[in-house]
């Protein structure tokens, strides 16, 4: 991977420059480099598998430079995958690489996407550039393409390690002034210098911003500037501009400007023009105010408030700041009516707010009701908003517009009947008697404080709509999921450093970002099919159980049973949908299951040896301890199974080689035990191993591994030797060695067939 030092070398060497409109003289800048550490990453399947980086923009940025870098391993595996790269401000990216469908209602914030490839070579590079960025949180997130169905055995498939390495180089302007309001700055663009910045704050209850440059005086006959304001919140994008080419005053009138933010103002002059240019720059503001509260319903909410304050702090509530709410009286100037909201917050990416005095917003034609939905906590953004309303039918037809957008409210609800701000797009909601409800799920609000403006729409020359008060039941909360992904999901919440964010995993074959999409997914009767497969083919297991006591080897049978047990259910607690039965801990039913199924082949080989008693149950027991110490350490790992394997394999060969070379002939002697015992077992082992390393995928995992269970049990059925020839009888004072005996004779007898 390069190291951030290259990008000091490109700024060095003039490849990153101070955007080119801009010269340098009369401005100050200063660099600023940012990088975290290297990351793999992981084939697609859910959002789990992204890899999330944060960058924090610092304020007065007028260029960022995004270096990628991405690796790739050396192995056999690697290939020429194409890895995908996501952008967003204030807000992780909302993707969808898998084509699934959303929820209903779910409105999904655009993201900007960059792809990387390889080309045949190890490394890969991607620069991107944005002016005049937005201030704050940046994310990038990146991730391979789709996850193939094939299931991988741990250290037995040889897979490809792809690195991703993000850089932010950040050019920022210091000592950038600020403009008053009603306040014209007199301003010369000389020759050498293209361009000048400026710094407007909006404060709160801002209906209007109005920008004007005037007095644009220069060689040629019209004016040549050019204005911006605003700043870049995505690649590709653009704030608000205007070209003052048709005389020499224009201006740019911002509607729902963003309330107590900073705006960027940049005036230019083409790079061909070398004459100087004069111009004042100056805005005004429209700042209305909300409605005034009347003296009792005012004291009526105080002395709420100062009876449950003790409550409220106890359940981690609190009040915005912001506490007016009272319908407004005829001739008022006001132009809103704010109602107070509780902001209750109940757990990690977790907050439901309640209005104050009633469940329902009053809502009228005159004036907009606004209602603050304050997410600007920087945990916010990682779970999921869910606004709903619910008009009162109050037997009148009224039609209630209402809006969601961050930053600022829509205060024009009646005149415009959309939910446009200055800088961004909100969600509409429409109300009416046939419509009474309306409902927006937002997956990673933007950090921000959002408002919800809602107002009655009537014509102009309806005296009876304009009196008419509709009252909305207002629902609105945010959640890490949701409703936790649904029956057939799990919430899970991720972490970047110290950033929380929450995403669904599917199961049983349904997908997307809430776990709604059931066009691939199993039905019920599919899923009890599954189960019962899985479950119900261990019981092939009983037979070999049989055969095991009939040879009289009761140890080997005892693990053939355990082992029996736990896989049954395990896989019956281990289902991805509602067929599922769980006797204890799932972690506890998967230790079993896999200890289990190693210790069964280990037995089963020692016992093919016929080591003598005290060989054999030392071995018996020693393997079992390594074994539950190796599965404790890395349970899914290869070598947990191939190790006891080959070495019992190992002992088998040398104790057959050893009895056939002092007998001088084959061992096992009888053509009867190879032929109807010996090679059958062995070709079900090792069909039982094709299948299980090479045939397994998602898809058909639930009749591969039945087959498994099958074949396994079948096989080790086939190559249990038969019991030794000083054990005939199943007399009980025999089984249990009950008596007195003078002497025992123990020899060792040939393994043939009885």
């Amino acid at each position: 991977m390069e190291t951030p030092i290259l990008l000091l070398l490109l700024l060095a060497l003039g490849v990153i420059c101070p955007p080119a409109a801009t010269s340098t003289q009369d401005l100050s800048y200063v660099s600023e480099l940012f990088s975290q550490g290297p990351q793999r990453l992981s084939f697609f399947s859910w959002y789990g598998n992204v890899r999330l980086f944060q960058f924090r923009v610092p304020a007065d940025a007028v260029l960022l430079r995004w270096l990628l870098q991405a690796s790739r391993g050396k192995g056999g595996g690697c290939g020429d995958v194409e890895i995908t790269v996501h952008f967003r401000y204030g807000a992780p990216p909302v993707i969808n690489p898998l084509n699934s469908s959303f929820a209903p209602n779910t409105s999904v914030p655009f993201s900007f996407t960059q792809t990387m490839t390889f080309r045949n070579t190890m490394q890969s590079t991607l620069y991107l550039n944005i002016s005049n960025p937005a201030p704050g949180d940046w994310f990038v997130a990146a991730h391979l393409p789709k996850a193939t169905e094939k299931i991988e055995i741990q250290g037995l498939t040889t897979s490809c390690t792809y690195v991703f390495q993000p850089e932010l180089f950040v050019l920022r302007e210091v000592d950038v002034p600020i403009l008053q309001a009603n306040v014209p700055v007199q301003q010369v663009l000389e020759s050498i210098k293209n361009a000048a910045r400026y710094k407007i704050f909006v404060p709160e209850y801002t209906r209007e911003l109005h920008l004007q440059l005037l007095k644009c005086s220069s060689n040629s006959t019209e004016c040549p500037l050019k204005v911006t304001i605003g700043s870049v919140t995505q690649p590709g994008s653009s704030a608000h501009t205007v070209n003052c080419s048709d005389g020499p005053d224009c201006g740019i009138l911002l509607h729902s400007p963003p309330w107590e933010k900073w705006l960027n103002v940049l005036v230019e002059k083409p790079a061909w023009l070398n004459g100087s240019v004069s111009f004042d720059l100056v805005y005004n503001l429209s700042v209305c105010r909300p409605g005034s509260v009347g003296s009792r319903s005012f004291m009526a909410f105080l002395n709420m408030f100062s009876q449950n304050n003790s409550a409220l702090l106890r359940d981690g509530r609190q009040l915005t700041p912001n506490t007016t709410a009272a319908p407004v009286t005829e001739g008022s100037t006001s132009c809103l009516r704010k109602y107070p909201v509780i902001r209750e917050e109940l757990d990690v990416v977790s907050v439901r707010f309640h209005p104050v005095t009633t469940p329902s917003v009053p809502v009228v034609a005159q004036l907009p009701s606004v209602v603050l939905l304050d997410l600007d906590s920087e945990m916010d953004s990682g779970g999921t908003l869910v606004v709903n309303l619910q008009l009162n039918k109050t037997g009148v037809n009224s039609t209630v517009m209402a809006c969601l957008s961050p930053a600022a409210p829509v205060l024009t609800l009646n005149v415009t009947q959309n939910c446009d701000t200055a800088f961004s797009q909100g969600y509409s909601f429409n109300l009416s008697d046939g419509a009474t409800s309306g409902t927006h799920i937002i997956p990673y609000p933007v950090t921000d404080r959002w408002y919800l403006s809602m107002q009655v729409l009537c014509p102009v020359d309806d005296s009876t709509c304009q009196q008419q008060v509709s009252r909305v039941i207002v629902t609105a909360y945010l959640s890490p999921c949701l409703d936790e992904c649904g029956t057939y999901g799990e919430c899970r919440l991720l972490r970047r450093n110290g950033y929380l964010y929450a995403a669904c995993s599917c199961k049983a074959g349904w997908a997307g970002w809430s776990c709604t999409d059931d066009r691939n997914a199993l039905s019920v009767a599919q899923q009890l099919t599954a189960t019962l497969l899985l479950t119900l083919s261990n019981l092939m297991f009983i037979p070999t159980i049989v055969v095991a006591v009939y040879h009289l080897y009761f140890v080997e049978a005892a693990v053939y049973a355990y082992t029996m047990f736990f896989s049954t259910f395990y896989h019956a607690c281990d289902q991805p949908g509602v067929t599922v039965m769980c006797i204890m801990d799932y972690d506890t039913l998967q230790f079993c299951d896999f200890f289990g199924s190693v210790v069964a082949i280990w037995v089963t080989i020692l016992c093919m040896a016929r080591l003598k008693k005290i060989v054999k149950y030392v071995l018996f027991m020693l393997g079992t301890l390594v074994i539950a110490m190796s599965m404790q350490l890395d349970r899914r790992g290869i070598w947990n199974m191939l190790g006891p394997c080959l070495f019992a394999l190992i002992l088998l060969v040398i104790c057959w080689t050893t009895r056939g070379v002092r007998r001088r002939h084959c061992y096992p002697p009888s053509w009867q035990r190879w032929v109807f015992f010996l090679l059958p077992g062995v070709v079900l082992a090792l069909t039982a191993i094709s299948v299980y390393v090479f045939a397994e995928t998602n898809a058909n995992y639930f009749y591969t591994h039945s087959l498994w269970h099958i074949m396994v049990a079948a096989s080790v059925a086939f190559l249990l030797p038969p019991r030794e020839r000083s054990k005939k009888s199943w007399a009980w004072s025999q089984l249990l060695d009950c008596g007195y005996k003078i002497c025992q004779e123990d020899r060792e007898e040939l393994y043939v067939v009885t």
